[in-house]
């Protein structure tokens, strides 16, 4: 019970914050793995699957009208099930994807009930009604956070006993299978990112660090130090260079102007 109260709390509190403050991200696996450890005792699992699954989840970002698998969802419920039955990363990434795709068609049904406020939310806009609007605002996402709760509770209360029978009944050749494939699906969540990113301006930097990678076999932490100061080189070289360039330009018709 203890269990089912902290994954629902976890999930209406986080998502809370995630929304007062301007989605600032708290609701991703790093973070939300991390709560759902400390609070049942394994940091260090929660730590580890919430990096495994941020590297799955890293491309869903909700965009206007578009609601991708809910990473919130998927994570906690994920890692919870992942501590609870000890199984570990592999019960994570085998129920993470699944949960996260529900929980999608979960956040459109919210979405529509509390599309019906809009006339309301117009009415006060009309009438200048700051406060009400305010009110309004904070009740549906209070709504939301107590329908997290709720589902959240109900997942870790009645299913992690049936998720542990599951996986006790897993052949072993499926269980391998679930590792490996639990290894293909932070590769997959990096190509669903690199798919609309990649083009012939950045292709090179790609090439880089799968050099960096394979061959010169560099830590992750060394190749991060890498990026981040070649994003500092390429951004403010730039922006020191364009005065110049433009004065040079500027320079160029001018003297263009007395030849003629």
């Amino acid at each position: 019970m203890g269990a089912a109260v902290a994954v629902g709390l976890t999930l209406a509190v986080i998502w809370f914050i995630e929304k007062m403050t301007g989605t600032s991200m708290v609701a991703r696996p790093i973070v939300v793995s991390s709560v759902i450890g400390i609070l049942l005792g394994d940091v260090t699992t929660g730590v580890i699957i919430g990096a495994s699954l941020e590297l799955i989840f890293m491309g869903a970002i909700q965009i206007g009208g578009a609601v991708p698998p809910d990473p919130l969802f998927g994570s906690a419920l994920g890692t919870a099930f992942a501590i609870l039955t000890g199984e570990g990363i592999e019960v994570a990434l085998a129920l993470a994807l699944p949960i996260a795709i529900l929980a999608q068609s979960l956040k459109v049904v919210v979405f529509i009930v509390r599309s019906w406020f809009m006339s309301y939310a117009v009415k006060m806009a009309e009438k200048a009604n700051i406060r009400g609007l305010i009110a309004l605002n904070i009740g549906g996402l209070l709504m939301q956070c107590a329908l997290y709760f709720v589902v959240g509770f109900t997942a870790i209360s009645f299913g992690s006993a049936a998720v542990q029978v599951f996986v006790d009944n897993i052949p072993e050749v499926l269980m391998n299978g679930l590792k490996v494939s639990g290894g293909l699906l932070p590769a997959v969540g990096f190509a669903l990112l690199l798919k609309p990113m990649m083009n012939k301006s950045n292709f090179l930097y790609f090439l880089m660090g799968f050099i960096l990678v394979s061959y010169l076999q560099l830590p992750m932490l060394a190749i991060t130090i890498i990026g981040v100061v070649l994003s500092f080189i390429v951004v403010f070289e730039r922006a020191d260079m364009q005065p110049a360039t433009v004065q040079a330009s500027a320079d160029d018709e001018l003297e263009g102007l007395f030849d003629e």
